[in-house]
């Protein structure tokens, strides 16, 4: 939920599935520890989800989100918004990390 407040503080908009259209690149509140808060949560509801059920499998359900965040949507959300934001966005980059 932080990142989501945060998001609508900066007045742009919480659809990761259009990156392009981003108004701000939010780098405070949540934002200055990870890139990607949202996406933590619930890799963390999985990991919560997994310990519940008391069941190693259900780990596997949390390794195919990272992978497919990871490839399906954090890489292209990273490329838009260095088209977008440029170095700005690159020295963010380096200054906080993809997840944790």
């Amino acid at each position: 939920m932080a990142g989501v407040v945060s998001f609508r503080q900066a007045q742009t908009i919480v659809n990761p599935l259009k990156p392009e259209t981003a108004s701000a690149l939010v780098r405070s509140g949540i934002y200055q520890y990870s890139r990607n808060p949202m996406y933590v949560g619930f890799a963390l509801l999985l990991l919560a989800w997994a310990c519940y059920l008391a069941s190693p499998v259900a780990l596997f359900g949390l390794l195919g989100f990272v992978l497919y965040m990871n490839r399906f949507q954090i890489s292209p959300e990273e490329r838009a918004l260095a088209t977008l934001y440029g170095s700005e966005y690159q020295v963010y980059q380096t200054q906080v990390r993809r997840w944790l």
